[in-house]
């Protein structure tokens, strides 16, 4: 039952790793190169559905880690995801504290009411999150190490 638990978190984790890099090396990318208002609005939409779930997602990605934390305590690995559920706590801290706020801005956004900065707000909300990624990714790689 703790293999299953473990592969599922995992997968889990995973995915959500996939997710957050293709938004920061593909969606963004692609509604950056729109013409017009097109990539504004599209990071506008992205930030209202992402902002529903991604919380629900990383929350979740840590209650599995500390699950399997709890239930392997005395199996092998189990430093590796330790540490990689603190790598996750450190992602939710950079979240709330650096993230969420200029998605909840943004997610408003339309043309009509944008600010005159918005640009330079999402460069920031972008180089935040290029380091949450490469946080994620360190817990994704150390679950998968834990695995072996």
């Amino acid at each position: 039952m703790l293999n299953a638990l473990e592969v599922f978190t995992t997968v889990v984790v995973g995915v959500m790793v996939g997710v957050e890099f293709s938004v920061a090396f593909v969606i963004n990318r692609i509604l950056n190169a729109l013409p017009g208002d097109s990539g504004q609005l599209g990071r506008a939409h992205g930030g209202r559905m992402l902002g529903a779930v991604m919380p629900v997602w990383y929350i979740g990605s840590l209650v599995l880690v500390a699950v399997w934390v709890i239930a392997g305590w005395h199996h092998e690995g189990t430093g590796l995801a330790v540490t990689a559920g603190a790598l996750l706590i450190l992602s939710v801290i950079m979240s709330i504290l650096l993230l969420v706020p200029i998605n909840n801005r943004g997610r408003t956004w339309t043309p009509e009411n944008r600010p005159a900065d918005w640009k330079q707000q999402m460069n920031r909300w972008d180089r935040f999150h290029y380091i949450r990624v490469a946080v994620i990714i360190a817990a994704f790689a150390l679950l998968v190490a834990a695995l072996a």
